[in-house]
């Protein structure tokens, strides 16, 4: 079995295509355990998000995963190959290390991702498909990732999503405090969305959750009020602002609801911001005169302002995440290696025994113990140095010469 990571991400693949591989909650546990069902993945995580979609596997070869990555979501394999990326070995534990790190994210340091992927792992574990290589892989990426934060400034100053909306938002508005803020879902993202928000003192929040209760707890907290999703026909036109992220299958806000609001407002603009995977606001919305609609991959613009600022401290991360790579590949060759040390140990210790009662049967027919010692230590002296004698004496030419260096790297007296 090898190690490889395996999926696409907002550098590969549009919109339109990662929200058609989305794995949703409810579901991972399920698909955990179909994908490692077979002989040909041992274990596995799979961490889906707005921006990537990605397996990590310890597998026999990639293709299987890549084939069933497709099936599970009614693609073709051919229709979904083109936006995939195969990291095997070394490449797999460096883009772990990367996306932890924040360093492969549209947003550079956002530290979102690290909960996502710590998320994932739980999840795995629970499923029962992680096993010693990916459990070893996630607990030196969590201290990788935890080492980038506490000793470079990636992490301070980079720009959350929620804080790049804020910023979108000020291009349509002068002020946000003369606007009313709606936000749709009451998950992470909207939390940080809504406490970026807040920070500017908008005129009014409102938070619509298919969850009353939960919608409450989360208005109450930036003295804002909670609708049910229900009522959204009835308050969408108060509102200058809307950010939506919920885990829905089907659109929330068609063209159809927004252009009445719009009618209501009698054509006051309204900026709109969809974080959800699947999106939560029809992509027909976007052609409306009076809206700006923003989805994920629109903001790229305003993340790509903040990079230069952050190079330095990008340098010193991979620095810092190349060293580790090393670390950690050196401990999977290693693990390669026990096997032959274990039939190294087992082949001697045979050896050994095979020797003991040789002289143990030699020393109860009354033979000198002295003598007895010293077949017991030729014998075990010719046995152990008998593999590695008759393979040199049967080498010729560069073969020889390698082995003759091996040998006395192997045997050079301490």
């Amino acid at each position: 079995m090898t190690l490889f990571a395996l999926g696409l991400n907002h550098t590969t693949a549009p919109l339109p295509v990662r929200e058609r591989v989305v794995f949703h909650v409810e579901k991972l546990f399920d698909a955990l355990g179909e994908l490692t069902r077979g002989d040909h993945v041992a274990e596995a995580a799979i961490l889906s998000t707005c921006n990537r979609t990605e397996l990590y596997l310890s597998a026999e070869q990639p293709r299987t995963a890549a084939e069933w990555l497709a099936q599970y979501h009614s693609m073709q394999a051919d229709e979904l190959r083109p936006y995939l990326y195969t990291l095997p070995h070394e490449q797999a534990v460096r883009h772990t290390f990367r996306v932890a790190s924040g360093l492969d994210s549209m947003v550079l340091g956002e530290p979102q991702i690290l909960g996502q992927l710590k998320d994932a792992v739980r999840t795995a574990q629970a499923a029962g498909t992680l096993g010693t290589v990916l459990h070893k892989l996630f607990q030196r990426t969590f201290a990788v990732a935890k080492e980038v934060r506490s000793t470079t400034q990636l992490g301070a100053s980079s720009v959350s999503m929620a804080a790049a909306g804020v910023k979108l938002a000020a291009r349509i508005f002068p002020s946000l405090k003369d606007q009313a803020v709606l936000f749709i879902g009451a998950g992470e993202m909207i939390e940080l969305c809504a406490t970026h928000f807040a920070a500017q003192a908008p005129a009014r929040i409102t938070v619509a959750n298919r969850t009353l209760e939960r919608g409450h707890a989360l208005a109450h907290r930036f003295n804002g009020r909670a609708i049910e999703l229900r009522a959204l026909p009835e308050h969408l036109q108060d509102h200058d602002i809307v950010v939506s992220c919920t885990a829905s299958s089907l659109p929330i806000l068609g063209k159809g609801l927004v252009e009445r609001a719009l009618r209501a407002r009698k054509h006051r603009p309204m900026f709109m911001m969809d974080l959800a995977v699947p999106r939560d606001i029809e992509a027909e919305v976007g052609e409306l005169d009076d809206v700006f609609l923003y989805t994920l991959d629109d903001m790229q613009g305003i993340v790509q302002g903040n990079l230069d600022a952050r190079r330095s401290a990008l340098v010193q991360a991979e620095a810092i995440i190349e060293a580790q790579v090393g670390q950690f590949m050196h401990w999977m060759q290693a693990r390669a290696s026990v096997p032959l040390i274990r039939q190294l140990r087992e082949q001697g210790e045979a050896t050994r025994r095979h020797e003991l009662e040789r002289a143990l049967r030699l020393l109860q027919k009354g033979e000198e113990p002295r003598q007895v010692l010293e077949a017991l230590s030729q014998g075990l002296t010719n046995k152990l140095l008998h593999g590695p004698t008759q393979a040199l004496n049967e080498s010729a030419g560069e073969e020889r010469r390698a082995l003759s260096e091996l040998l006395e790297r192997l045997y050079r007296p301490r």
